[in-house]
């Protein structure tokens, strides 16, 4: 079966995470990184790897919207990053709200000890698992709700 990708596109990093199969479970694979937040030719490159590396079949991208429901210009470039994707991979990319995953992020990091400079070296990936997850259980919920 094939897997979802999720994606925390940030200014100089993008969080990677991807499912299980069966699209219960999500995982952070790793931070691809970048030095000038226009630079995106190696990252486009690195995420068509991991598509091919994980049979890949659609990918779900952080939609980073103010927390009023407005987009604003970081939500602009997401939705650009988005249409470079699927003109890169061929693959849907479905734009899902992020707006609380930093905060968890946060949190999670807080309850395992991680801290300062180390706090920057995880964030954007367990941000991407969070997004993928959070994903993956409204498939559940939606598929319950329909057999139900």
């Amino acid at each position: 079966m094939s897997r979802i990708m999720g994606l925390d596109y940030g200014s100089k990093t993008v969080g990677v995470a991807v499912s299980d199969p069966l699209w219960i479970i999500a995982s952070g694979v790793e931070i691809i990184r970048r030095k000038s937040e226009n630079k995106l030719r190696q990252t486009y490159a690195r995420i068509e790897e991991l598509v091919k590396e994980y049979d890949i079949s659609l990918i779900v991208l952080g939609l980073p919207k103010h927390m009023n429901d407005d987009i604003g210009d970081r939500a602009l470039l997401s939705m650009q990053f988005r249409d470079d994707l699927i003109r890169r991979t061929g693959l849907d990319v479905v734009m899902y709200d992020e707006r609380m995953t930093t905060i968890q992020a946060d949190r999670v990091m807080n309850e395992l000890g991680i801290k300062g400079a180390e706090r920057k070296e995880y964030v954007d990936q367990i941000a991407a698992e969070f997004i993928l997850q959070s994903y993956l259980d409204s498939l559940k919920l939606k598929t319950e709700t329909e057999q139900g």
